[in-house]
């Protein structure tokens, strides 16, 4: 039997547990040779304890149609609106503040995203996170 060949590596983000066939992942799994039944459930299964926590996979295609996929920590932004409390970013975050947050918490995003980040040590994990929220208008405190 000879090797699978990979045709496609794409990434996608999607709500863990409750993903659903329907756009806009259907048609993109369909379109890249991946069943969306099949990927639906495998992925719903794997992340089910994240309860519509958004994360990010990458999803591996072979040539015969089978995928294996791999489960990726939430975005950044995400997890800063969740800390902050907030619906989403500033369309001005130089001027238009519209959160806080405190190092500590940055620390805690760090952790979780650990794996994720290019970092040697939680310290720079945590300035990499606070930059993010700078960027999304929210503010660091401490």
């Amino acid at each position: 039997m000879a090797a699978k060949e990979v045709t496609e590596v794409f990434k996608i983000m999607a709500p863990g547990g409750k993903a659903t066939p329907a756009p806009p992942l259907g048609p993109v799994l369909g379109a890249k040779g991946v069943n969306p039944g099949q990927f639906i459930q495998q992925f719903n299964a794997e992340t089910g304890a994240l309860n519509g926590k958004v994360v990010g996979c990458v999803v591996t295609v072979f040539n015969d149609r089978s995928f294996t996929f791999e489960i990726k920590s939430s975005p950044a932004s995400v997890l800063i609106k969740e800390a902050a409390g907030i619906e989403k970013g500033s369309g001005e975050p130089h001027s238009n503040k519209v959160g806080k947050i405190t190092m500590d918490q940055c620390k805690k995003i760090a952790e979780e995203k650990k794996a994720d980040l290019n970092s040697h040590d939680i310290d720079a994990a945590a300035r990499i996170i606070a930059g993010t929220a700078r960027s999304m208008g929210v503010v660091v405190e401490g």
